[in-house]
C-alpha cells in the first residue's frame, strides 16, 4: 500500500542540500514512483550587525555577518520499500531533514 511522503529538507550549504535531494529523486525515479519537487522554498536570510570598534569610539564602523538557510521540499507516493531505501540515504551533517506522512 503507497503513502503520500512530505520530506521538508534545509541547510545553510546549498551544494549538500541539493545533492540530497537528487539522491531522493533519483531513488524515486528508480522505483517508478510519483513524485513532486524538489520545490525551493524560499531563502530565510539571518543578518547580525556588529559595531567593528570593541570601546565604541570613534566612527561608527558596521560589520555584517549573514547566513542563508535554504529550504526543498519533496513529495512522493512512496511504499515501503522505497522508503526504506530512502532511509539509508546518507546526509551531512549540515542538511537536516524532516519526514511527514500525510496519508
Amino acid at each position: 500500500m503507497t503513502s503520500k511522503v512530505r520530506i521538508r529538507l534545509w541547510s545553510t550549504n546549498i551544494e549538500h542540500l541539493n545533492e540530497v535531494t537528487t539522491n531522493l529523486v533519483d531513488i524515486a525515479k528508480k522505483a517508478g514512483v510519483r513524485i513532486k519537487g524538489p520545490v525551493p522554498l524560499p531563502t530565510k536570510r539571518l543578518v547580525v550587525p556588529l559595531l567593528r570598534l570593541p570601546h565604541g569610539e570613534g566612527t561608527k564602523v558596521y560589520e555584517k555577518w549573514e547566513m542563508r538557510i535554504h529550504k526543498r521540499l519533496v513529495d512522493i507516493d512512496a511504499d515501503e520499500r522505497v522508503m526504506r531505501q530512502i532511509m539509508r540515504i546518507r546526509i551531512p551533517d549540515d542538511v537536516y531533514i524532516e519526514v511527514e506522512l500525510l496519508r
